[in-house]
């Protein structure tokens, strides 16, 4: 009985607690990972990651990075090979209605202010084939828009209109 019953305990208490995590937390968490490493190739700095508003936890800002003296607002959808909808059409009005006020609510926190600011997506593919990373790896696209790392395609899509107050500037 006592074997049993280690046996189940250890089921409950793994030490790696990335395991314990849902499915699509990991692979968002990966995508995650991609994404950061992949803007910090381009030249990017990630500020901070999974920011959330302290006055609403529901708006949340997968990455904030500087990319010289432009601060930019990162929302990141990753996305299984051949998935219906893409990570960018993912981000509808619903969506970028919530990612506007997260912005918003940590532009109010920043001192000093960003004179500058943009709004980017990164649509992080996974379980791609080996054809289609290769395709993405063959790509006359610079690096800076599309990579291949991890087994993993990155695609990132900058300066996308979020802020209605700002339409008329370059961000970037």
């Amino acid at each position: 009985m006592n074997g049993i019953w280690a046996r189940l305990c250890s089921l409950f208490t793994r030490s790696d607690k990335t395991d314990r995590l849902p499915v699509n937390a990991r692979t968002g968490g990966a995508g995650e990972a991609a994404a950061a490493e992949h803007l910090s190739r381009s030249g990017l700095t990630v500020l901070a990651r999974n920011w959330r508003n302290p006055d609403d936890a529901r708006e949340e800002i997968d990455l904030v990075c500087r990319d010289g003296d432009v601060l930019v607002f990162v929302e990141v959808k990753t996305r299984k090979s051949g998935a219906l909808v893409g990570g960018y059409q993912a981000v509808d009005k619903r969506k970028k209605g919530v990612l506007l006020r997260a912005c918003r609510a940590y532009l109010t926190r920043l001192r000093p202010p960003a004179r500058h600011y943009r709004f980017d997506i990164v649509e992080v593919t996974h379980g791609a084939t080996p054809q289609a990373a290769a395709r993405t790896a063959s790509s006359k696209l610079p690096k800076g828009i599309q990579s291949v790392q991890g087994g993993m395609e990155v695609m990132h899509f900058a300066n996308v209109p979020l802020f209605p107050d700002r339409t008329n500037h370059r961000h970037g």
